[in-house]
């Protein structure tokens, strides 16, 4: 796609000219998560790099919209994006090392498989990444900053995806309506069937509560 056709927005709102960004050099990349909250699956972080001119109406943080917005945007963004890329950081990691330091990991994993390197990191929320390049942390950077927003909308609907299609595997938990989230339904099922191996054991409604005994194979790629 042409510059010409991706229109143009004023400079201001332009990832590259946010002027929270300040000074930082570009390219530069989003990076936010989904799923860092949830009782089951993985949290996954999206990087993004935006060109200076893109065409993205509506482009917000990912929980302020509808799925079918979400998903329409998705695809906007990937053919608009520069680069942009996805890392998983799974329940076992999440036990062993904690979920901020999970979700750190599958944020560094995201940025570094990126196809164009980026010349800094805007970050969602407060904490840094372990990185040598410069970056900005943003609270509430999913709403202030675009390219965050871009990453904030990349990670959630390649995290729904997901879960939708593990609720085949795992029937029973209601993943494909929750996503993994701690609603009624979803602690009621863990109560009852117990939880499987997308459920994070170290979690407040998860912990102490005996595994089920349906197939419940581990993939080697849920140790990473």
């Amino acid at each position: 796609m042409s510059p010409s056709d991706q229109g143009s927005l004023p400079l201001d709102l332009t990832p590259s000219h946010t002027p929270i960004l300040g000074s930082l050099p570009r390219p530069i990349a989003g990076v936010d998560e989904a799923g860092r909250g949830c009782l089951a699956g993985p949290v996954v972080a999206a990087a993004v790099i935006l060109p200076d001119t893109y065409d993205l109406p509506g482009l917000t943080d990912s929980k302020k919209l509808t799925a079918p917005k979400r998903f329409g945007l998705e695809s906007r963004i990937k053919s608009q994006a520069v680069a942009w890329t996805v890392g998983c950081s799974w329940p076992r990691v999440i036990e062993r090392i904690n979920i901020l330091q999970a979700t750190l990991r599958a944020m560094e994993r995201a940025v570094n498989i990126l196809k164009v390197k980026p010349a800094a990191l805007a970050v969602d929320g407060n904490q840094a990444m372990n990185s040598a390049l410069p970056q900005k942390t943003v609270i509430d950077g999913d709403s202030l900053v675009p390219v965050i927003s871009a990453a904030s909308i990349l990670a959630k609907t390649f995290r729904d995806r997901l879960m939708a299609t593990f609720d085949r595997r795992y029937p029973g938990y209601g993943f494909a309506k929750h996503k993994g989230y701690g609603t009624a339904q979803h602690r009621k099922a863990i109560q009852e069937f117990g939880p499987c191996t997308l459920h994070r054991m170290t979690f407040k409604g998860v912990k102490g509560v005996t595994p089920g005994t349906g197939p419940d194979t581990v993939a080697p790629w849920q140790n990473t």
